[in-house]
């Protein structure tokens, strides 16, 4: 059996305030490979006001990898700017992505954002 999609939109992006201690606010995608086959997944980070920018991400066979969006992420190191952006992933393979934002601009809150995957 397949589990998963190959493309996920996420069209809430926006890194919160890291904020003073622990845990430090962030976003992180998580990307489950549940196939025999590697994941090679080029992501594409969209904007209000340019072009967007790529990185790739790699999930090995039958793991999960969780990908903090606040620091270097991906091949090249990639830094999500702090403001408003979109994901667009696009895998070799079919994965389950979300993507989670822990935030302290009023209260902690750890939250889920829906994707859409086709």
């Amino acid at each position: 059996m397949e589990y998963g999609k190959k493309v996920w939109i996420f069209a809430d992006g926006d890194i919160p305030p890291r904020g003073d201690a622990e845990p430090y606010g962030h976003e992180a995608l998580s990307v489950t490979n549940c196939g025999d086959s590697d994941a090679d997944i080029r992501v594409s980070v969209l904007f209000p006001d340019r072009e967007p920018d790529t990185f790739t991400l790699h999930v090995p066979a039958r793991r999960v990898n969780c990908f903090r969006l606040d620091g270097p992420v991906g091949d090249s190191a990639y830094r999500v700017p702090f403001g408003q952006y979109a994901l667009l992933l696009e895998s070799s393979v079919p994965v389950v992505a979300v993507l989670g934002r822990l935030d302290h601009r009023k209260d902690i809150a750890y939250y889920e954002l829906d994707g859409f995957a086709m």
